[in-house]
């Protein structure tokens, strides 16, 4: 049986060579994790290298998609707790929005909006109404596809759904205001390039604009 000849003390690393070698280890991890880690994670770049290699632009995305993914998760609570108010009080939930293949004409004005959404990002438009008017819209999207929810809010009022939707090229319909308030659409675009949203809509409200 072959049995390893036992190393000599003079060919062991001494205490301060391991020493030397532990503290050259630390520098060396300290430095990645300044120049590498902390910008492409979480868009912390003190010494400025990491812009330079575009690691902290890297770490600036998933710091936002990780704030829109809380955005997102926030307005689904927000849904379900409204969902759950209405129930407790023995009623349901109206969803006042008819999609179909064809609009009525509505009074009022007409406007259209076009915003470019670049991969993750989200974009917000509302019209400002009075309960019980009825919005005419269609929305299109060019490039891809979004993912949508068509909501209101009022003082009071955070969150009202009208309806939601993965992965669509547009929708069309009547959106009627269930109260005074703001009511529109949000839009994010999960692709991995920028798509275009047009969105044109029609009636007796008193504006439209873009919130985010």
């Amino acid at each position: 049986m072959f049995n390893s000849q036992r190393p000599r003390t003079e060919d062991l690393p001494t205490s301060r060579q391991l020493l030397k070698a532990t503290a050259t280890a630390a520098v060396v991890a300290g430095a990645l994790l300044v120049t590498i880690v902390l910008p492409s994670e979480y868009a912390i770049d003190p010494t400025g290298i990491g812009r330079a290699l575009g690691l902290t632009q890297m770490g600036e995305i998933k710091a936002q998609l990780a704030e829109e993914a809380a955005a997102d998760a926030a307005m689904d609570k927000s849904a379900a707790v409204a969902a759950a108010t209405t129930a407790a009080a023995g009623g349901t939930q109206s969803t006042p929005v008819a999609t179909s293949s064809t609009v009525a004409p509505t009074a009022g004005r007409s406007d259209t909006t076009t915003l470019t959404l670049a991969p993750g990002q989200g974009a917000e438009v509302k019209v400002t109404a009075k309960k019980g008017v009825s919005i005419a819209f269609s929305w299109s999207v060019a490039g891809g596809v979004v993912n949508y929810d068509t909501h209101a809010d009022a003082p009071g009022i955070d969150y009202h759904g009208y309806g939601k939707g993965k992965q669509s090229a547009g929708e069309q319909g009547a959106l009627v205001a269930a109260f005074d308030g703001k009511h529109g659409w949000f839009w994010r675009n999960r692709g991995d390039a920028p798509v275009t949203v047009t969105l044109k809509t029609q009636g007796e409200y008193d504006e439209v604009r873009r919130v985010v």
